[in-house]
């Protein structure tokens, strides 16, 4: 498979989520660019407007298993994991898979559960396993976790510690649609679900080799440099307390390489990190209070960052 026809399978994907998911281009190719770079998408937005129906398109489009799971204050972790049950016919303890067994889960409402619950998410989001009673489980492959969390509602809410907003390699926000695309929806939504007319149009294997290939892409040493560079600047940046930690830096290199290949290159460029940067970096930065204070948010840094930054010629 070279990187054109890849490039094209991508295509086909994308065309065939944007016929029920309407208005959401960016956000779609952020989470393919997180899927093909075997990352984990944090979405922020506010209800209803097609987080659940853009997971759900993207899982049918290539053929993956997907489920749903709504955080809540009474989840609890063996919901996610799985726990171990007696079975008296047997004689023996059984495991029962939780709901992260499954090729792509979406976590709804994440900072809607307590700390504990969020936890047991940061295993399988790192090393695609779980531990239950000691006992390690293998995560299928392809696995991603796409999670959401409100931006306005904060009652009742647990904000996601830095150790776990670490894991994920893209954070976004779906945005409000137009009037016309809003007219779209009506149309297409008014009847019959349309996710029952949606078809498979990439097979898992496909997409096991697309990932693959994702790695194979080629990094110079040059933008390296320059990631390194975007790394170090925010560490010294005078409104931040906590900046890019090396894992960030990383996570943003192996999405440069998503890019990379969905536009059919074999290698990175610099508007690749430019494009990812605010998406991969900002969730990590920790601003001062004084920041805060002067309402100057993560992006504002970032783009602070990579303005100052001498990008590389080659």
């Amino acid at each position: 498979m070279d990187n054109k026809e890849t490039a094209n399978l991508i295509n086909k994907v994308k065309n065939n989520v944007n016929q029920i998911v309407i208005g959401q281009s960016e956000a779609l190719e952020l989470l393919l660019i997180g899927l093909v770079s075997r990352g984990h998408v944090l979405l922020e937005d506010v209800p209803g407007i097609g987080k659940t129906t853009l997971a759900s398109s993207l899982a049918k489009s290539l053929g993956l298993d997907f489920k749903r799971i709504q955080f809540t204050p009474d989840v609890m972790p063996s919901d996610i994991t799985g726990f171990n049950m007696y079975n008296p016919k047997v004689g023996e303890f059984q495991f029962h898979p939780g709901a992260i067994m499954t090729n792509l889960v979406l976590a709804d409402e994440i900072n809607r559960s307590s700390p504990k619950t969020q936890s047991s998410l940061l295993e399988a989001m790192q090393d695609r396993q779980v531990t239950v009673d000691g006992v390690t489980y293998k995560l299928p492959d392809p696995f991603m976790v796409v999670a959401t969390q409100n931006a306005i509602d904060q009652i009742g809410t647990y904000p996601l510690p830095e150790a776990q907003l670490d894991r994920f390699m893209i954070k976004t926000n779906l945005r409000y649609p137009n009037i016309q695309e809003e007219m779209r929806i009506y149309d297409t939504h008014s009847g019959v679900s349309p996710l029952d007319n949606l078809q498979e149009v990439l097979s898992i294997e496909d997409l096991v080799r697309i990932q693959k290939a994702a790695i194979d892409v080629y990094v110079a040493p040059s933008l390296y440099e320059y990631v390194a560079q975007l790394s170090n600047a925010s560490r010294q940046h005078p409104q931040v307390k906590l900046g890019v930690s090396p894992r960030g830096a990383l996570m943003l290199v192996q999405a440069a390489k998503g890019r990379a290949l969905l536009q059919g290159r074999d290698y990175i460029i610099p508007d690749d990190i430019q494009f990812l940067a605010p998406y991969c970096l900002a969730h990590r930065l920790i601003l001062h209070q004084d920041a805060e204070l002067s309402d100057i948010n993560e992006n504002q840094v970032i783009k602070d960052i990579l303005r100052i930054t001498p990008i590389p010629k080659a």
